[in-house]
């Protein structure tokens, strides 16, 4: 499989440590982290795998690439200055403004120059006596600090299906998430793309048209809603830079920090004529608000649910010409929202061309990647390009492909190969000054803003630390044991949790990723945002610091 080319390398920083905090990451959470940690006067340096900031939206460069929470509500809210400088072009931007965006965050705060790129972090040691953590790179080099903070990204693991014969294609192929730099050249060509989620849906919504063919190869169908995406107006522009601090301010009053904001009744408390035509009204908004901002009880109560399936699966034949095929695009494993929800623009009607194709690899399973192509069990189909848009091992993917070792060895990839236990998802039971931004039972929902909260409160306890002159901070087992089982309470009665997805921690392309883990905090942001601001407020009593630390980390 091709990977991304050769890049020029931006003026970069070289490790020199020892450092007061090493960042892992230089995407949007590692971009702030640095900030803060600036504010603080520490010395600090992030560490990053590609050749310049960006993260996500540097790695994932695949045609169609762009949000689905609106752009002016996922920018930075920390610099008014920021805000009235940049202007998104689009309701819904697309990756290279997004990338465009970040690059301006990172010239306008000069965060570059503590930032080393191209530096993939592939071990981490926690030094029991030194009470620092040392980090390895790929290339061998290594550097150490007092308190190192993971800003890996929940998506940032990308995975290939487990295909016989994959290094055997002749043509071009690629992952989704190690799209060329340069581009490809798809225009006439025979294409193949296997996945049809939330990536899947971009992809091949935006290459139809260029191809001479596209065959998609679909294992699990996904629920889709319409995105509704267009250019933002100079007096559209003007409204949103006045009205900032409310957008941001309706963000935090909602479960997932979107500016939708759940609808309190309830699906089955109405008439069929008003749940119809809320339902009409939400598809032709945009955005996640047929999603989030849907009736009370379609994502908890399984009858609801399946009203809200019915009305989508109408929606899709309506919209897709061949009943067969329609059939074939309503999922049956799985109610509407239960996974993540992927917004469209016109995929259904690509089902409509004559020179695509939907291949149910459930009928007639994929037997091997051949030199020309895929073989299913029913034949054989030549192809030019390859795309993989087979996903992530999501959220504990990243951490479990650094050799992470606490006190005594202790090596978190077999600590998390069950259930992980942290606690708020900031901190990790049995590894101490390891923090995390997004990792396992944070509060899920609209990613920067939660990645804002996160960093602050973390921000603000590496300044207690500093303060106070504090070298080690660890957690009580016991807040631990009280945190993870909030986690399993909140998740119940979730319909989602009933649902293998990436977002349940199955993936059926990672050995030991087939039964499903509670991952993100579920019991909404602003339940999420009181406990953590409790305890800061209290003085971190949940947490263990330096010999009480010490002792706590000596017993088995």
């Amino acid at each position: 499989m091709q990977t991304p080319s050769t890049e020029t390398i931006p003026q970069t920083a070289t490790a020199s440590g020892p450092f007061d905090v090493i960042v892992i990451g230089a995407g949007v959470a590692g971009l702030y982290q640095l900030y803060r940690l600036r504010e603080l006067g520490l010395r600090a340096r992030v560490f990053e795998a590609g050749s310049d900031v960006g993260g996500t939206w540097y790695w994932n460069r695949y045609p169609g690439a762009r949000f689905d929470s609106e752009s002016w509500s996922y920018g930075y809210s920390f610099s008014k200055e920021l805000l009235q400088e940049w202007e998104w072009p689009e309701h819904f931007a697309a990756q290279p403004d997004t990338l465009r965006y970040l690059n301006f965050v990172a010239d306008k705060f000069d965060l570059r120059r503590d930032i080393q790129f191209l530096s993939r972090v592939v071990a981490a040691q926690f030094d029991e006596d030194a009470d620092h953590w040392t980090i390895t790179l790929e290339s061998g080099e290594q550097a150490s600090a007092r308190l190192l903070i993971t800003a890996l990204g929940p998506l940032s693991a990308y995975t290939l299906p487990v295909i016989p014969g994959r290094e055997e294609f002749k043509g071009q192929a690629f992952h989704t998430a190690r799209w060329p730099r340069e581009g490809v050249s798809l225009a006439g060509k025979r294409v193949g793309i296997i996945g049809t989620g939330a990536t899947a849906i971009q992809v091949i919504q935006t290459i139809a048209s260029e191809v001479g063919s596209l065959t998609v190869f679909q294992r699990t169908p996904n629920w889709a809603a319409p995105l509704h995406n267009r250019r933002i107006t100079p007096e559209e522009q003007r409204r949103i830079k006045a009205t900032y601090a409310e957008i941001f301010e309706r963000c935090r009053q909602t479960s997932t920090c979107f500016i939708h904001q759940t609808d309190p009744r309830k699906a089955l408390e109405v008439s069929p004529e008003e749940r119809e035509a809320f339902w009409e009204k939400l598809y032709a908004e945009p955005g996640f608000g047929i999603w989030v901002g849907n009736f009370a009880d379609v994502l908890v109560d399984k009858k609801a649910n399946a009203l809200a399936s019915e009305f989508a699966a109408r929606k899709i034949r309506q919209r897709v010409t061949d009943p067969a095929v329609a059939d074939k695009l309503i999922p049956k494993d799985h109610g509407f929202g239960t996974r993540r929800l992927p917004l469209e623009s016109g995929y259904y009607e690509v089902y409509n061309r004559a020179n695509v194709r939907l291949v149910d690899i459930n009928e007639t399973p994929i037997e091997r990647i051949t030199p020309e192509g895929v073989r299913t069990s029913a034949e054989d189909f030549p192809f030019d390009v390859l795309i993989y848009a087979t996903g992530f091992d999501g959220v504990t993917g990243p951490y479990d492909r650094i050799d992470i070792r606490g006190p005594g060895g202790r090596r978190l990839k077999d600590d998390w190969e069950g259930m992980p236990r942290t606690y708020l998802g900031m901190l990790i039971d049995g590894f101490p000054n390891l923090l995390m931004v997004l990792g396992p039972h944070t509060a899920r929902g609209n990613i920067p803003r939660n990645i804002e909260e996160i960093v602050d409160w973390l921000t603000g306890l590496v300044a207690h630390m500093h303060k106070n002159g504090l070298r080690r901070v660890e957690t009580r087992r016991e807040e631990v044991d009280r945190w993870v089982s909030e986690v399993e309470q909140a998740v119940e009665g979730l319909l989602f949790s009933e649902v293998n997805s990436w977002q349940t921690g199955v993936n059926r392309n990672v050995e030991g990723r087939q039964v499903r883990r509670v991952l993100g905090y579920y019991g909404g942001a602003l339940a999420y945002r009181q406990r953590t601001g409790d305890v800061a407020v209290g003085g971190y009593r949940e947490l263990l610091f330096d010999a009480e630390a010490a002792r706590r980390s000596a017993r088995p």
